[in-house]
């Protein structure tokens, strides 16, 4: 099972705790109770937005365009991003944690304190 350990933007430690790869990161934290701002769960206010890291080999990601949309409306990706449907590795910028699924990596997780 992989271990996530979600920080704040001063690198304190938050919640360390198993998850199920599959599983919403979102739901993973609500249950745990880590203080990651969300506000409507769907994908389409960006208030749950964070960043991953991982020691791990590149994970490639497909992003939907409804998240996609979100995070460059919320000006966390340029055009260039928005516009490509795989990107490289899932720590390869923002991501909303009600449409990142866990993988089979351990993960950092930044959650913003905004």
């Amino acid at each position: 099972m992989p271990q996530l350990r979600f920080v704040d933007q001063q690198q304190r430690l938050l919640a360390e705790l198993e998850a199920q790869p599959g599983e919403l990161l979102l739901d993973v934290a609500r249950l745990a109770e880590v203080p990651l701002h969300w506000r409507c769960g769907q994908g389409t206010c960006g208030t749950c937005k964070v960043r991953i890291s991982h020691g791990g080999p590149l994970q490639p990601v497909s992003l939907g365009r409804k998240e996609r949309n979100v995070l460059l409306r919320a000006g966390l990706i340029d055009q260039a991003a928005a516009g490509t449907e795989c990107w490289p590795d899932v720590s390869s910028g923002w991501r909303l944690a009600c449409h990142l699924t866990v993988g089979e990596e351990d993960w950092l997780v930044l959650c913003p304190q905004d």
